[in-house]
């Protein structure tokens, strides 16, 4: 039978690996898919989740009560802002794809793979794709808001408990992020799928 949440935090300040590991569990996915969402990439987001659990059992005794939740995802978000800033000051070489002995491949299995059967799995993947583009071109402070928001369904007291920000905020940074993944995706309309592009004859009547 599971704990309960204070018991468990109590436990693990104290050393109770258990403990710790229940609360890790309970947390681990939805940490991930936020740090996912704000690195856009899935090791890098690993990565984030790791050190964010590494550096919440080391401060354990830091916490004050309130939500578990928030607190942990702030440490999640500090940690995404930690590895954005690493890269940036890291420069980057795009690499093409190898094959396991380490050899270039020339024609990758995904780009060849077009069998029947795959449209709609492209044209979600594309889809995917230009969200994820749009919400990595928002600045930091507005998309760690509108993931925890729109993406994971946080309330906006959590969020403003997670960010250490007033209401007011959160609700403008949302407003402001909202209006800027519109604004993009409307620009970027040949990278979705044609039901989700804007009927540009429509708008010139």
């Amino acid at each position: 039978m599971f704990m309960e949440e204070s018991l468990l935090i109590e436990k693990a300040a104290d050393g109770d690996l258990d403990a710790f590991n229940q609360l890790v569990l309970t947390y681990q996915e939805l940490a991930f898919n936020v740090a996912y969402r704000i690195m856009a990439d899935e090791a890098a987001a690993a990565d984030a989740t790791q050190e964010a659990v590494i550096s919440m059992y080391r401060k354990l005794d830091a916490y004050r009560g309130g939500s578990f939740k928030a607190w942990f995802l702030r440490i999640v978000t500090n940690a995404c802002y930690d590895e954005l800033r690493r890269q940036k000051r890291r420069p980057t070489i795009p690499l093409e794809p190898e094959t396991d002995e380490g050899d270039p491949i020339e024609s990758p299995i995904w780009i060849e793979d077009q069998s029947p059967g795959l449209e709609e799995t492209i044209m979600n993947a594309q889809l995917e794709k230009a969200i994820q583009d749009c919400i990595n071109r928002l600045n930091e402070k507005h998309r760690v808001v509108m993931i925890m928001i729109d993406v994971s369904g946080q309330d906006y007291e959590t969020v403003a408990e997670i960010i250490q920000s007033p209401l007011g905020t959160v609700k403008s940074r949302l407003s402001r992020a909202r209006l800027k993944m519109q604004e993009c995706l409307q620009s970027a309309g040949e990278l979705l799928p044609d039901q989700f592009r804007l009927n540009s004859e429509e708008n010139d009547d």
